[in-house]
């Protein structure tokens, strides 16, 4: 995959599918819009590569709508990658994008320098100064340029009754630990995405050795506390217990971590990338009145949660 960010400065050769959107989650909706981006860009008659076009920072933490994200910039390019999209445009949103009008955006950018045949996005579409450029706006332009343009519904589905799957919903489920609902939204686990590094060594001094990683400053996590969860590392996952939060038995001052216990595993893996999914909360985060209280209840996790 082709990555395109940092730079406004840019044009691309050839005809291209180009989905528009946030995209934060990648979820089952954006799943389904870029399933549609595919089969647009199969069925025509020239060739085009697949394109997603989305602003960094997202406008909603740009005005300060937001100040975390489901998926940071890594963890999209990895799911964009793994959808098979040929090209990913991560476009500086600044105070001049804000204010472009919707049809210098489209015509500058979208068609000037991408080259879009094709353009998908959600029925909740917004781009441009203030916002004037939603679904309505952009199958008129496609009508008016001889641009093939897919507006796809909201995605619905049964959990607990009826709801419309969406980002927000998605960080609702996360915020309560309820994961395995939030798998059914992202039709994959949360993850987390990170590089190990050294921690503080305690629990490989209480028998049991663990890999660290810092999540990235901007990223969501769920409620401090332990969690059942699958590790990839090099390709291959492993299962494990990943503890989120502080570790208020050893300090007072830990910056929030990720903190994995790995079953049946002895690998030197420092340095190395990993993804942890998190799958059930079992547990929330504790201090313990000593390291030996605080040994017996992890040797009591771990046997809870092998099976």
């Amino acid at each position: 995959m082709d990555i395109i960010s940092d730079t406004k400065e840019f044009y691309i050769n050839g005809r291209t599918a180009v989905a528009i959107g946030k995209f934060d989650g990648v979820h089952i909706g954006h799943q389904k819009l870029l399933m549609e981006l595919s089969d647009a860009a199969a069925s025509c008659d020239e060739e085009m590569r697949t394109c997603v076009f989305t602003f960094d920072p997202a406008p909603s933490v740009f005005f300060g709508a937001e100040s975390s994200l489901l998926t940071t910039r890594k963890e999209k390019r990895i799911l964009f990658e793994r959808k098979g999209i040929d090209i990913l445009i991560e476009y500086p949103f600044d105070r001049e994008t804000a204010d472009t009008e919707p049809s210098d955006f489209l015509d500058d950018i979208i068609v000037g320098r991408i080259g879009a045949g094709v353009i998908a996005a959600g029925r909740d579409l917004s781009f441009g100064r203030k916002g004037a450029g939603d679904c309505t706006f952009l199958q008129k332009y496609g009508a008016e340029n001889d641009i093939d343009v897919r507006i796809i519904d909201k995605l619905k589905i049964d959990l607990d009754g009826e709801c419309e799957v969406s980002s927000t919903l998605i960080r609702e489920l996360i915020l309560q630990a309820k994961m395995e609902e939030a798998e059914i939204l992202l039709g994959i686990p949360y993850f987390i995405f990170g590089r190990v590094v050294h921690g503080n060594h305690i629990g490989a001094g209480l028998g049991f050795p663990t890999i660290n990683i810092l999540p990235d400053p901007d990223k969501m996590l769920p409620p401090y506390g332990v969690y059942t969860s699958d590790v990839i590392i090099d390709g291959k996952k492993y299962r494990g217990l990943t503890n989120i939060g502080r570790k208020p038995t050893v300090s007072d001052h830990e910056d929030r971590g990720v903190e994995t216990y790995i079953y049946d595993f002895d690998r030197d893996v420092y340095g190395l990338d990993a993804e942890v999914y998190l799958k059930h909360f079992c547990r929330p985060e504790m201090r313990f009145g000593s390291l030996d209280e605080l040994k017996t209840q992890l040797a009591s996790d771990i046997e809870s949660y092998r099976v």
